[in-house]
């Protein structure tokens, strides 16, 4: 018999949620996550998905998994440590590794075990970590379990943070001090103040941490947020996804190579978890290859982006101040956000609604991701579609 406990607290929160519109319903797709989906029966126009450059379904990759999974199998077997590092996965660290323009890189099963991983393997109880106040999820737990004092800095105020880094450091309580920073922050598509926050690392001697899931791919010519301000040897951690722009599934550390060395003897993830697959690994390999022989994708990727940004702003339509091609249309009130969503979905076009907590109270939004796989035809026909929304519910 079940626990009346959990019951009830489960039903008046799930309840709870609902009245709000905070309860977020999971839609199964029915086809690859192209720039077309399918759900329950319907093809619509995708602009919910983090595939920027259109590789999660590109053959290349497809046939690069398929044949690393029939030499070498569905799963890697084993943890890293033991037997379950093989050598398409050595393979792998070494491009990133010249991808980022960095000494070495280690492979994790997610982003979210990157940052889980890496920040606790370094610091600890006697060291403080000073975060930008919207840094994602993943980095806030990654600093929780490191169990070193979290000093939250306003939103990309460099006052703020020079103010917080001078009093931490004056104090004398730290034995270590990081700044953690999104590259580019998946929200509202700013992009961090790089050179200033590695200006002030130097005055104060802090460890520098970028997690550049949003940016890899998609700036420095496909090599991120460090590279595009020319930063690659001045940045200790460099954090990035395998499933966003490189359109697979896993994540990476770039730097140093005594880092990754490092972290290969004291991150967890890496330690108890299984490696990634061997498809995953080697269609990672070739996703790279591409970025690195041609900015053809890019360069769809970044046109596609300003057309949709300029349809939706001349439309009248609030989208922030996005430097990238993340493009939110923010409604503000939960319910009316998921109502909106709701239309565009009955209209043939998906564009998840996003809510608090992703998000604070207030500022729901609409994140839309153009990406280097869309035609301008569907482009148009979502613009199309969000007029006719936007008017309906009195949003422009």
């Amino acid at each position: 018999m079940s626990s009346k406990t959990l019951s009830k607290f489960l039903h008046d929160n799930l309840e709870d949620l609902k009245s709000h519109g905070l309860y977020n319903v999971i839609d199964p797709l029915e086809s690859g996550n192209g720039p077309l989906i399918r759900i329950g029966g319907r093809e619509l126009v995708n602009l919910s998905s983090n595939n920027y450059l259109g590789l999660a379904t590109d053959e290349r990759l497809v046939s690069a998994c398929i044949a690393a999974t029939k030499a070498a199998g569905v799963g890697a077997g084993a943890v890293r440590t033991i037997n379950g590092t093989l050598s398409v996965h050595v393979d792998l660290e070494q491009k990133l590794a010249e991808f980022k323009h960095t000494e070495a890189a280690i492979v994790f099963q997610s982003g979210f075990n990157c940052n889980m991983g890496a920040i606790s393997a370094v610091m600890d109880a006697n060291d403080a970590i000073l975060s930008d106040e919207l840094n994602h999820a993943s980095i806030i737990d990654g600093c929780r379990l490191s169990r070193a004092k979290i000093i939250r800095y306003k939103h990309s105020d460099m006052d703020d943070l020079r103010l917080q880094a001078r009093t931490a450091k004056e104090s004398g309580l730290y034995n270590k001090l990081m700044v953690i920073t999104d590259g580019v922050f998946s929200m509202d598509g700013d992009i961090a103040k790089l050179p200033e926050i590695i200006r002030i690392a130097e005055e104060y001697d802090l460890i520098t941490y970028v997690d550049d899931a949003h940016g890899s791919g998609v700036l420095g010519n496909g090599a991120g947020t460090v590279k595009h301000f020319g930063l690659s040897d001045k940045v200790d951690f460099q954090i990035g996804t395998l499933s966003k722009a490189i359109g697979v599934v896993g994540g990476y550390v770039a730097g140093k190579q005594a880092l990754i060395d490092w972290l290969k003897v004291r991150a967890r993830p890496f330690l108890f978890s299984t490696s990634m697959t061997p498809g995953s690994a080697a269609a990672c390999i070739t996703a790279l290859d591409i970025l690195m022989n041609s900015t053809e994708l890019q360069e769809r990727l970044w046109d596609n982006a300003h057309y949709f940004k300029q349809g939706l702003a001349a439309l009248g339509f609030d989208i922030g101040h996005s430097e990238t091609p993340i493009t939110p249309c923010i409604i503000g009130e939960e319910v009316a956000t998921q109502t909106f969503s709701k239309r565009l979905y009955e209209e043939g076009i998906y564009a998840k609604s996003i809510v608090f907590p992703t998000v604070p109270k207030g500022t729901g939004r609409v994140r839309n991701m153009p990406t280097a796989a869309h035609t301008r035809e569907m482009l148009d026909k979502a613009l199309s579609v969000y007029e006719k929304v936007g008017k309906e519910l009195a949003i422009i």
